[in-house]
């Protein structure tokens, strides 16, 4: 069955966000999340390696701090000439300015820069906003149209692209099966590049709940719709299970905390996380946020499946988190919030 076959995917296009929010509360529930809250497999043969980079500004050379930080992971030359890869960003509301909802327009072009420096084909930015259906105003509002016009990177609307569907690898929900973005299918390399940020529903939005936005809203609506009825959790690990990010490189220059995903507040954290295992890069933005990450529910159920969220097992490079670590404001009145916070040494 396809989200095309799906009732819900059909229902979904007359409901009104607040109406949706209140499936996705219903959905999780306050203690809905108990069974999620345990590690997944064993994770002895389970490693990673992340870097953490200092960055203070948003002016400073981050194309020289991405650089040095894909080279500590051991991205070569080699592994990206030729190729084509997309940046896929944070892109939810269309506010200008406002440097702590969107992932920054300078980060994206740094990256840009870093890969065609590698001798990448071709580099492409795409995205597909949960919030708005004018994608193209959220990209000119947040100042990132600008620059990939300078630059000349050609950007793409992931929520009304022609469908490459594929089974469904998690099956975490009922979706037998998930239609991506058909250029998707066109690249060799797909790299989140997220804002650190807390979530309302989901505690944070890192790497992984940034593959939400490659999921085309004409397919599963807006906010996604479908894939809040289904479990935002379940259909994190579904999304990143079938199409995992080969690259996360995680905006925390200036994230921002409280009543997130866009009702937060800026919270300057000064650092650039990169790493080529999604859960491992999240796990170690929730320890510099001061966030426990087996308390977030989808990072510890892909532990030991998806990848490793354990300290043990990700190996560090770069800046140590104990000096870098920037606590980010925890709301208690937000359910997703309680029980987060990481205890210091």
């Amino acid at each position: 069955m396809t989200p095309h076959d799906n009732p819900k995917a059909r229902r979904s296009g007359g409901s009104s966000r607040r109406g949706v929010l209140g499936v996705v509360g219903a959905g999780l529930g306050i203690g809905g999340l108990g069974g999620w809250y345990h590690l997944g497999p064993n994770e002895s043969g389970q490693r990673a390696i992340v870097c953490v980079a200092k960055a203070a500004r948003y002016d400073a050379a981050l194309s020289d701090v991405i650089a040095r930080g894909l080279r500590e992971l051991g991205v070569s030359d080699a592994e990206v000439r030729g190729k084509s890869v997309l940046l896929k960003p944070n892109l939810v509301e269309p506010f200008r300015g406002h440097a702590h909802i969107n992932t920054h327009p300078l980060v994206v072009r740094a990256a840009a820069e870093v890969f065609l420096r590698l001798g990448a084909a071709r580099v492409l930015v795409g995205e597909g906003p949960g919030h708005r259906m004018d994608t193209l105003l959220v990209l000119e509002e947040s100042g990132l149209a600008d620059v990939l016009h300078e630059d000349r990177i050609p950007f793409h609307d992931l929520n009304s692209d022609s469908l490459w569907t594929m089974p469904n690898k998690g099956r975490l929900t009922t979706l037998s099966t998930l239609s991506f973005p058909a250029v998707l299918h066109g690249v060799d390399l797909i790299v989140s590049l997220p804002k650190m940020k807390t979530h309302h529903w989901t505690g944070v939005t890192l790497s992984m709940k940034n593959m939400f936005g490659v999921m085309p809203g004409e397919v599963y609506g807006w906010p996604k719709n479908v894939l809040h009825y289904e479990n935002i959790f379940r259909s994190i690990l579904d999304i990143c299970a079938t199409l995992p990010p080969q690259l996360a490189i995680v905006d925390g220059i200036v994230g921002m905390d409280g009543d997130g995903p866009i009702m937060g507040d800026p919270k300057a954290a000064g650092v650039i996380v990169m790493g080529r295992n999604a859960p491992a890069v999240d796990a170690t933005c929730c320890r510099i946020m001061g966030i426990d990450p087996a308390r977030i529910g989808y990072l510890a159920y892909a532990s030991g499946r998806l990848g490793t969220i354990r300290e043990s097992n990700i190996r560090q490079v770069g800046e140590a988190i104990a000096a870098l670590r920037t606590d980010f404001r925890l709301l208690d009145v937000i359910p997703a919030h309680r029980g987060l916070r990481l205890r210091k040494n």
